[in-house]
């Protein structure tokens, strides 16, 4: 016991009972070592007691205070080792065993080792007793339990040899059904394997179907079935047979399976858009053919409900019917709205076979009889490779990759379409191809905005529509401004305009073509006016400038059906006769109406109101006269080679045209139904054109007559030098006179104050002609029988001034050209300088139109010839003895007429 309690005392057991305390009658469990020890301690008294030691006056210093001081340090140390022993021997019974180390180092650090053991031992004593009196205590009823346990044992055994022999027994008569037992587990163990591998097989068997199906439709391209046969393989059954190794073999698989699947229906989409891209331009013709057909149907329907209304079909429209029916002899129906072949096409992905798929959906239509119904733009196209590839995308949660790839891709196709080749302009193929394509390009795209869920938008096909609308509008005003046929430029309008309806009926906007037309229609202006100036050429150079002449009643209703000319005198005149104007004005006039047609052929299909295309036919129309028109006459009339005759009969045309002018107006009214009397309505300018061309005429038969009268006094030959006069006008006058007459005879058809003009502008040229003739430098000496033969051509001017070669003149008005002359030669011939002196200045003066100048000139020539004395026929010969008095005369003369020149200056 002692040896127990100091191992526990040591720490190194724990704080428990042996077996064989425990089972001795006077031993018994106790609670912990705190219980046991003494509650009182000294410490407290002995460190109360500090104070006193601490707090008094230190003694006197001496051997016995000394002395005494350090008993009492040493029973202060006492007490404070024995309070701390008392400390550690509580934690020892308090505390862990597993923590009792650091207290145990505390004592064997300390100084009183000794003395803490002895303490421990006198603890560990007093623990025994306790012990021992708490066993003494129980011993009995341990006794007591043993004996029982003894008798116990007893019956035990005997139970225990019954049951022995009982499975023994047992044992011995079970050894058959244990056999039979162990053959129905075996046979049990059998039947559940087999039932186990039949289930399994039958999850198994499915997958393996399903996986066959799928490499039947990958094989067959059949990618979207065969992609939802995964998608049943991977969720539905490989889940349920996922621990079998085929299994995760097909798992393994499925990843590149759906890749080989996205790049087959990736590449069937990539052969589909570069099918489409080759062949846009046949699905726009088809589309725009569709569009065409409808238009002429609602054009004829138009013209047939006019004609119903009017009996008398407006000229125009027959014209319209009429060229509809040229061009296009069969016209078929049944054309299906562009929106509903677009909105009854299937949504739903149809297996096609593996050749559809090959050929990227476009069907040939190239070998189409004329006759039969034309197929819809989106019949001519397969658009399942498509559908499947977005489909196929969307289910591989790749929806966003595959819509980006085919937006992309069509912006670069559009991009292509867009630009026009570079010889566009030559031929309308050109045009038409570029806008075959364009259409062929947006049908397709608007096909799938309606035929699938968010592939393109709204604001996608807008984006490509404002990029196309943009640069298709940029190449028209390029290539177009080569175009100088108008022909070309109309079927280009035409086909513009067909192109847009088309669009149009696709929902694109397409106000801006229309705006660029109305540019194009400047342009086509200027060709037409290229065109109509050589047609007027050519009709102005091939006109005879004669009159019409009239055979029969059928050739004059003709020309009168051709141009509105109505003259009763002319109708009442017997066969043959003749129309006062020449070919040209009915074919020019004709040329204007069919130019107006050509305008009006322009505004048609163009959305524009009456006054639009009236107001735009009058200016077309006023271009053509002031400036085409207008041009050509004047070159007829400049040009050198032309006649008096031409002109006289340029004239009387212009005249007659300038009349037709309101015909004209009213032949517009006709065909835009706008009357001249609207506000803003555009003037036709006409009548100012023909006003010009006539006073251009007029002008140049002035001129002409000039000339020719000059080219007559080119032929002048005088003697200026002769002494008698001849007996008649001189022969170079006589041929003029004659040349006058038979010109002024010509203008009896023109307006009366033409004719008057030409007739008093030749007669004053003529006499300015002859007095420059007269007093011309050249000419230094001249006798008076050389003036009075020149007197005998004024004479014989006056003479045909008087006959009156143009009526209409009032008296001697005509003569009154040649006044200057007649007065100038009367007073040389007369000699009556007293009277032309005195009576000069005053408004009576008989020689009112003589001026000093002109007769001093002509004076001075007289007087040389009288100085020269060396001529032997001179003309004052006979008055030899009077030649002093002559000459002192004519000088007296010529000094008062320098006189009146000088004060005149002056």
């Amino acid at each position: 016991m002692g040896t127990h309690y100091d191992i526990i005392a040591m720490g190194l057991l724990p704080h428990t009972t042996t077996h064989t305390e425990a089972s001795s009658p006077h031993c018994r469990p106790i609670g912990p070592a705190r219980s046991l020890l003494p509650t009182r301690l000294l410490l407290p008294s002995a460190a109360a007691s500090i104070p006193h030691y601490v707090s008094r006056p230190a003694p006197q210093p001496g051997r016995a205070a000394r002395s005494c001081w350090g008993r009492q340090m040493a029973e202060l140390e006492s007490l404070e080792t024995a309070a701390e022993h008392e400390r550690i021997l509580r934690e020892i019974e308090s505390t862990d065993t597993a923590c009792i180390g650091p207290t145990l180092r505390s004592v064997y650090d300390g100084e009183e080792h000794g003395r803490f053991m002895e303490k421990l031992e006198a603890r560990i004593r007093n623990h025994d007793r306790e012990i021992e009196k708490m066993c003494n205590f129980h011993y009995q009823g341990f006794v007591d339990s043993i004996t029982e346990l003894l008798k116990v044992r007893g019956e035990a055994q005997k139970l225990k040899n019954q049951v022995t022999d009982t499975n023994r027994k047992l044992q011995s008569e079970g050894k058959e059904l244990i056999i039979a037992m162990e053959e129905l587990k075996q046979c049990r163990l059998q039947q559940r394997n087999i039932s186990a591998t039949v289930d399994k097989l039958t999850l198994c068997l499915p997958v393996l179907e399903m996986y066959s199906k799928l490499r039947e439709q990958m094989k067959s391209k059949r990618h979207y079935p065969a992609l939802k046969t995964l998608e049943h393989l991977e969720h539905t059954y490989l889940p349920q047979v996922s621990h079998y190794r085929f299994c995760k073999v097909m798992v393994d698989n499925i990843p590149k399976l759906r890749e080989e699947i996205k790049e087959v229906s990736m590449s069937d989409l990539k052969d589909f858009l570069e099918s489409i891209r080759k062949h846009s331009d046949k699905i726009g013709e088809t589309a725009m053919k569709q569009d065409c057909r409808y238009n002429q149907w609602k054009i004829i329907a138009r013209i047939f409900f006019n004609l119903l209304l009017s009996p008398n079909i407006k000229a125009q429209q027959q014209r319209s019917l009429d060229n509809i029916v040229s061009q296009h002899p069969r016209i078929s129906g049944g054309k299906k709205s562009k929106k509903e072949a677009c909105t009854s096409s299937d949504l739903e992905v149809k297996n096609t076979s593996p050749m559809s798929e090959q050929d990227s959906g476009i069907l040939d239509v190239e070998d189409e009889e004329e006759d039969e119904e034309v197929p819809g733009a989106q019949e001519l196209v397969d658009f399942s490779p498509v559908y499947r590839c977005l489909h196929i995308y969307s289910v591989l949660g790749a929806r966003e990759t595959f819509e980006n790839y085919y937006r992309k891709q069509r912006r670069k196709q559009a991009r292509l379409v867009l630009q026009p080749p570079s010889n566009m302009h030559e031929t309308l193929d050109g045009y038409r191809k570029y806008f075959n394509q364009i259409v062929g390009f947006f049908v397709v795209e608007d096909h799938i905005l309606h035929t699938t869920q968010g592939l393109v938008n709204r604001a996608y096909i807008d984006e490509l529509w404002e990029m196309a609308l943009s640069k298709t509008i940029a190449a028209l005003r390029t290539h177009s401004s080569y175009c100088s046929d108008p022909s070309l430029v109309l079927d280009l309008k035409n086909l513009i305009v067909l192109f847009a309806d088309t669009l149009q009926g696709y929902g694109f906007p397409v106000n801006q073509l229309f705006d660029m037309l109305l540019e194009i229609q400047d342009q086509y202006s200027e060709t037409l006016l290229k065109k109509w100036s050589g047609v007027f050429r050519n009709i102005l150079d091939s006109d005879n400038y004669s009159p019409i002449p009239v055979t029969n009643e059928e050739i004059y209703k003709k020309i009168v059906g051709q141009f509105p000319f109505q003259d009763a005198e002319l109708e009442k005149q017997p066969f043959p006769k003749k129309f006062p104007f020449s070919e040209f004005v009915p074919k020019v006039y004709n040329q204007i109406k069919e130019f107006i047609y050509a305008c009006l052929k322009f505004s048609e299909d163009l959305h524009l109101s009456s006054t639009e295309v009236d107001d735009m036919i009058r200016k077309s129309t006023n271009l053509l006269l002031t400036r085409t028109l207008s041009n050509c006459l004047q070159n007829v009339i400049k040009r050198k080679n032309v006649g008096l005759t031409e002109l006289v009969q340029i004239i009387i045309n212009t005249t007659h045209l300038e009349k037709s002018c309101k015909f004209l107006e009213e032949f517009i009214t006709n065909i835009t139904n706008v009357l001249p009397e609207t506000v803003h309505t555009t003037k036709l300018y006409g009548t100012t054109t023909f006003k010009d061309a006539r006073h251009a005429a007029e002008e140049e038969i002035y001129t002409n007559l000039n000339q020719k009268i000059d080219q007559f006094l080119q032929l002048a030959d005088y003697d200026w030098m002769a002494l008698e006069p001849g007996s008649r006008a001189s022969d170079y006058l006589v041929d003029l006179i004659g040349f006058l007459r038979s010109t002024f005879a010509v203008f009896t058809h023109l307006p009366g104050k033409v004719a008057q003009t030409a007739c008093m502008s030749a007669c004053k040229h003529l006499s300015t002609s002859l007095m420059q003739l007269l007093l011309e430098a050249e000419v230094r000496q001249l006798t008076l029988g050389a003036l009075q033969q020149f007197n005998l051509d004024v004479e014989e001017c006056e003479q045909f001034a008087r006959s009156g070669p143009v009526p209409g003149f009032q008296g001697d008005t005509l003569q009154l050209a040649f006044i200057d002359l007649r007065q100038l030669l009367d007073l040389f011939i007369q000699w009556d300088w007293s009277t032309y002196l005195a009576d000069y200045g005053q408004p009576t003066c008989k020689y009112l139109r003589v001026n000093p100048t002109t007769a001093l000139v002509l004076l001075e020539k007289i007087s040389r010839v009288m100085r020269d004395t060396s001529r032997k026929n001179n003309v004052f010969a006979q008055f030899r003895k009077n030649e002093r008095d002559k000459q002192k005369l004519i000088d007296t003369v010529a000094k008062q007429l320098r006189g009146l020149i000088n004060s005149h200056h002056s």
